[in-house]
């Protein structure tokens, strides 16, 4: 039997006071009311220990619904889910052609690593329903996680995302990724187990070897300032390339994978919005490490799979050609 799903609609009001606690107290799909509080006290350590999952799935997939024109071969389904965005539901073809989600990888990925609570951020459900909720509360239920869906109102970017969220997280530790991103079961599990604020890594030539993500591309990343004791003292979005190029090979960048606490939470609701008019995580751990949060950076390897365009589906797809994902 797969776990429970819940369904939260959060209102990412930027302004409400921080939860006090824990605060689970949605619905789930057979309408019980979850996380009612039992007379047993929770430890601090147990707290401390259940880090969660958010996986931003509320993008709009601009480069994806764009034509790349390059002839990338898609078949109808592939077409259909680039068509509206739906990089976490690509399909992919695994082990005896069975059609799987790109998402059913991420989410697999998180089980092996030892999570066990996740939250989705998606987008309000519109009049014509939405593949991805109609897919993980039905034929794609997992069977090793707890998945909820966490609702942002509007796309105002990933530290609103985050913050959409603060409810579902309440006082736990967090670990917050891309939908449109494999990072592996080694990553995530650092992650889960760094004991507070860190993130993973990751080397320019690595990534362009072991990823196949074009060099171009990696100026569209995060480069990262590290200090000596491996903490990180500064990043800056989208360098642009001659930035990147001046780093030279072993330039180090972030893929926006994040391990983050109270402190990262607040800076997501308090960060000013970037001069594309959105509020971004990046900026809000900026924030955090000036009001005194340090992020311990987890030396990383590739690959990390990059599902960003169409142009990327041929080499994801050959790259998962022969995983079965278990989420």
């Amino acid at each position: 039997m797969g776990s429970r799903l819940r369904v939260c609609v959060q209102r990412a009001l930027r302004h409400r006071p921080f939860p006090a606690g824990p605060h689970d107290c949605h619905r789930d799909l057979d309408g019980a009311v979850c996380g009612q509080r039992s007379h047993a006290v929770a430890s601090p350590a147990s707290i401390v220990e259940d880090v969660v999952a958010l996986v931003l799935a509320r993008g709009l997939g601009r480069r994806m619904r764009a034509d790349s024109g390059d002839g990338t071969p898609l078949s109808a389904e592939q077409q259909s889910a680039a068509a509206a965005g739906l990089k976490g539901m690509m399909p992919m073809p695994g082990p005896g052609r069975r059609l799987r989600p790109f998402l059913d990888y991420v989410l697999s990925d998180l089980a092996d690593a030892g999570f066990t609570r996740v939250a989705l951020i998606v987008a309000p459900e519109g009049d014509a329903g939405d593949p991805l909720r109609e897919y993980y509360q039905g034929a794609g239920r997992p069977a090793r996680l707890s998945v909820s869906f966490v609702v942002q109102p509007e796309p105002l970017g990933t530290a609103d995302a985050v913050w959409a969220a603060s409810e579902w997280v309440g006082a736990h530790p967090f670990v917050v990724l891309n939908a449109d991103n494999l990072y592996g079961e080694v990553t995530l599990r650092a992650l889960r187990l760094a004991g507070g604020p860190a993130l993973p890594v990751y080397q320019k030539d690595d990534l362009v070897l072991s990823s196949a993500i074009p060099p171009e591309r990696v100026a569209a990343f995060a480069v990262l300032t590290m200090g000596p004791d491996g903490t990180l003292q500064d990043i800056v979005e989208k360098p642009g390339q001659a930035a990147i190029d001046a780093a030279g090979p072993r330039a180090l960048i972030s893929m926006n994978c994040w391990r983050g606490d109270r402190r990262l939470m607040e800076a997501c609701r308090d960060v000013e919005p970037s001069r594309r008019g959105e509020f971004e995580l990046p900026m809000a751990v900026r924030l955090a490490i000036r009001r005194g949060v340090v992020f311990r950076g987890l030396p990383a390897k590739g690959p990390v799979l990059d599902l960003s365009s169409r142009a990327d589906v041929t080499t994801v797809v050959a790259r998962l050609a022969t995983v079965e994902p278990r989420p």
